[in-house]
């Protein structure tokens, strides 16, 4: 469509065509005569367009569709332009074609420059402002979309972009916000500023409406033992608290299943729906305690008839503790395998050296006490007890060859079979030796051979001895060692008490304090040093205390009596009078000696 100013000014009026032409339609214009100028034409014609304002809504026709720009009628002597972005979908289309009539604002209005810039898109927006601000006046509801999490809370399209604060989402803190993101949600309008673009919703009011609704319903229903549904609302490391309709209970972690439960979030999530049991409700504080385990029967009643006592069963390890190992047989029933009930061999220091957590076990019913809930286990007892067959396997007597598996200060572990191992104390290494660590001797893996002293089936014990494969050297000591014998040997020990003096390997005597010499002696170290060699006379022989007493005093007084024997021999007394004289007291002093040693004897017997 051209320019109507244009087409007048390029083609000259003939006033002959005008005095012929029919009236104008227009309202308000007169006929048309030839005696009229040509400007007070134009004058009519213009005071029959429309006048516009900058921001004013008016409907359009489109008259051409260019490449950038859409041509649109709307009243004025000049075509109103848009361009064409606003009519291009997301596909690149053009959603636009001749005669096309819809509201367009008017955004530029040069009446100078016969210029109008038209925009479809705002004139939307306008009569979307004039909508919401409908329902923000009538405090009504309205649909939109939640496109976008932003600083505080949303984004939410509702033909505008409207912002949604986070506190007004929901009843509660929304824990994942990035869900509610693509959801349409019904809003009420909180805020409404077009001049500052500015549009607040909420969805709380609604919810909390709603809420309040339904708690007065369900306040007049609800009771104790009445089973409910609800929605899990939140979710705590001590509960959950459901939602009955507007009244919120709490579900406790103990009274969600007969069985354990670590955290509650291992079975529910904020909106699962479930049944529950009303406890106890208070009415006047909105207190309701509600179980779920209670729809159920205790499973603890009839434990009696599912598990009795040595009765075989599989569970479940569930659990660890220093002191053993909890088995779930069924929800809600445990049992507990101490360790000292996991082998009847190994000694089990913690239970994972025998289970692990979520293993299948078979165990034996050793104890049941319903009442206490608490059932008693045992893994060993699946298989025979090798304790019991071990004596007829091993006597007392039998010599057994086996591998050293540990040394203690205290003695020797041997391997004997079925993971059972023998003890061979440090008693029982040696008849003669020493030994102030057994380690001096042996070392781990070792084999060696050992006796059997002793089995204690009841207290699971394998004692054996390897010096009880060779004879006892105390034994036959009186017989190597007779009392009189003059010996000779190194000194091993100096004590304040006497002297040890080594006469074989591991055979040893003691010179007492007293039997070292005729002379008062206050300690042997004055005398003698370990390593110096000495004889003795051997005084007494005890092998069952392993004990040989020795005197060098003795050899002394021998040496005496022998001495006064061989003079009194040889010599020729004057007269007889004085040889009997001479050879009484001799015979008076040998008697007194033989007195004081069998005092001396007894003395040291006794100590």
């Amino acid at each position: 469509m051209n320019n109507i100013a244009e087409e007048n000014e390029n083609q000259p009026m003939n006033t002959d065509e005008l005095e012929t032409q029919e009236t104008v339609s227009e309202p308000g214009l007169e006929d048309i005569t030839g005696e009229e100028t040509m400007e007070e034409l134009l004058g009519i014609y213009e005071s029959s367009l429309s006048k516009f304002e900058e921001g004013q809504v008016v409907t359009g026709t489109v008259i051409s569709v260019g490449k950038e720009k859409v041509l649109v009628d709307v009243g004025y002597k000049s075509e109103g332009q848009i361009s064409i972005h606003e009519f291009i979908d997301e596909e690149g289309n053009i959603n636009v074609k001749v005669n096309d009539k819809f509201e367009v604002m008017i955004e530029v209005w040069d009446e100078e420059e016969e210029t109008v810039l038209l925009s479809h898109e705002k004139a939307k927006k306008v009569k979307v402002w004039d909508a919401i601000k409908e329902i923000y006046d009538a405090d009504e509801t309205i649909e939109g979309v939640i496109t976008s999490r932003v600083k505080g809370g949303f984004s939410v399209d509702i033909g505008l972009l409207a912002f949604l604060p986070g506190s007004q989402a929901d009843l509660r803190p929304i824990r994942n916000m990035d869900e509610m993101v693509n959801k349409t949600y019904t809003f009420k309008v909180l805020k409404y500023n077009k001049k500052r673009n500015n549009i607040v919703l909420s969805r709380r009011v609604l919810l909390e409406a709603k809420r309040d609704e339904l708690r007065s319903t369900t306040l007049e229903t609800i009771e104790n033992d009445k089973v409910m549904d609800g929605i899990v609302k939140n979710i705590t490391e001590y509960g959950i608290f459901v939602d009955l309709g507007g009244v919120d209970g709490l579900l406790h972690i103990t009274d969600i299943s007969w069985g354990r439960v670590k955290h509650p979030s291992e079975l529910f999530s904020v909106g699962d729906n479930i049944t529950v049991k009303i406890l106890s409700f208070d009415f006047e504080k909105e207190r309701v305690s509600l179980g779920m385990k209670q729809l159920t029967p205790d499973p603890w009643t009839t434990a009696v008839e599912k598990y009795p006592i040595d009765s075989k069963i599989k569970g479940k390890v569930v659990s660890l503790t220093d002191y053993g190992a909890f088995i779930e047989l069924e929800e809600g029933v445990e049992g507990l395998i101490h360790v000292s009930e996991m082998s009847w061999t190994r000694k089990v220091r913690h239970p994972s050296q025998m289970v692990a957590v979520g293993e299948e076990v078979e165990a034996v019913v050793l104890d049941l006490k319903p009442d206490n809930r608490r059932i008693s286990l045992g893994i060993k007892q699946t298989v025979d007890n090798p304790w019991e067959i071990i004596s007829q396997k091993y006597p007392v007597g039998t010599i057994i060859e086996g591998k050293i598996k540990n040394i203690t200060e205290f003695g020797l572990f041997i391997g004997i079979d079925d993971d059972i191992d023998g003890l061979v104390h440090i008693s029982d290494i040696s008849w003669t030796k020493r030994i102030k660590h057994p380690s001096e001797v042996y070392k781990k893996n070792d084999t060696i051979q050992a006796v059997v002293l002793d089995i204690d089936k009841s207290n699971e014990r394998f004692s054996l001895g390897i010096k009880q494969t060779q004879a006892d050297p105390w034994e036959s000591v009186a017989e190597r060692y007779e009392v009189g014998k003059e010996i000779s040997g190194v000194i091993t020990n100096l004590t304040d008490f006497g002297v040890f003096v080594e006469l074989e390997e591991g055979i040893e005597g003691l010179v007492h304090v007293s039997e070292i010499s005729k002379e008062n002696i206050k300690s042997p170290k004055e005398h003698y040093q370990i390593g110096d060699t000495i004889t003795a006379k051997v005084m007494n022989i005890n092998s069952d205390e392993r004990r040989i007493g020795l005197s060098i005093k003795r050899l002394e007084e021998d040496d005496d009596d022998k001495y006064l024997e061989d003079f009194a021999k040889n010599m020729k007394p004057a007269t007889s009078s004085f040889g009997e004289l001479l050879r009484n007291n001799i015979q008076e002093q040998l008697e007194a000696n033989k007195t004081q040693e069998a005092a001396d004897t007894e003395e040291k017997d006794e100590e």
